[in-house]
C-alpha cells in the first residue's frame, strides 16, 4: 500500500469526510461498471456500489485493510453482487414454484367443473333410458353388481341383463357423444 494512500486509511478512520470523497470520486464510476457486469442492471449497480460506500463509510473505524482500498472495495462489490444474484434466483425460484402451484390448483378447479357437469350430463341420460335398461344399468355401474347377480335380483335371466345393459350402453353413447372428449380429457389427467 503506498504511503498516500496510507494516509486517506487513516484520514478515513478518523471520520475525515475529504478522504471519503476522494476514495468514492476515484473509485465509484469503475466499481459501477465493474458491478454492471455481475447484475446487468445500471440501476441495481449503482445501488450495489452505493450501499458499498455506504458500508465503507459506517465501518470506517474498524476497517482491517491490509491490500489497497481498490481490491478491497472490488471484493466487497463482487460479493455484493453475487448475494444480490443469489436472491434473484431464489425469488425466481420462489415465483416459479407459485405459478405452477398456481396451475395445479387451476387444473383442479377446472377438472372439478368438468367432472361436476359430465356427471350430470351421465344422470340426465340415464334418466332418458327405459326403467328396465336403467335399473340394470344402475344394479351394474353403481353397485358393482355381476350379470348374475341383477338377474336373481330382478328375477330374469343372464341373457336378457346383458341384453338391457348393451341397450344401456348404447344409448347412455348416444346420448353423450358430444361429451366423450371432455372424458378423454378428464381421464388423461386422473392417469398423468
Amino acid at each position: 500500500m503506498e504511503l498516500a494512500e496510507t494516509h486517506q486509511l487513516v484520514a478515513l478512520k478518523e471520520g475525515e469526510i475529504n478522504a471519503f470523497e476522494m476514495i468514492f470520486r476515484t473509485h465509484y464510476q469503475p466499481l459501477c461498471n465493474y458491478a454492471y457486469t455481475f447484475v446487468q442492471d445500471k440501476d441495481e449497480a449503482e445501488e450495489i456500489v452505493q450501499s458499498t460506500f455506504l458500508s465503507l463509510w459506517e465501518r470506517r473505524t474498524t476497517l482491517e485493510i491490509r491490500t489497497a482500498v481498490k481490491p478491497y472495495l472490488y471484493a466487497m462489490v463482487r460479493n455484493a453482487c453475487l448475494n444480490v444474484i443469489k436472491h434473484e434466483k431464489i425469488k425466481q425460484k420462489h415465483v416459479g414454484e407459485e405459478l405452477a402451484l398456481r396451475e395445479r390448483s387451476y387444473e383442479s378447479v377446472t377438472q372439478t367443473i368438468f367432472s361436476s357437469e359430465l356427471e350430470k350430463k351421465i344422470y340426465e341420460a340415464m334418466e332418458k333410458l327405459p326403467e328396465q335398461c336403467r335399473l340394470v344399468f344402475k344394479l351394474s355401474r353403481f353397485e358393482e353388481l355381476k350379470y348374475a347377480e341383477i338377474a336373481d335380483q330382478l328375477d330374469i335371466s343372464v341373457k336378457t341383463v346383458e341384453n338391457q345393459m348393451g341397450k344401456a350402453l348404447r344409448i347412455m353413447r348416444e346420448q353423450l357423444r358430444d361429451y366423450l372428449p371432455l372424458l378423454i380429457i378428464m381421464m388423461n389427467g386422473f392417469i398423468n
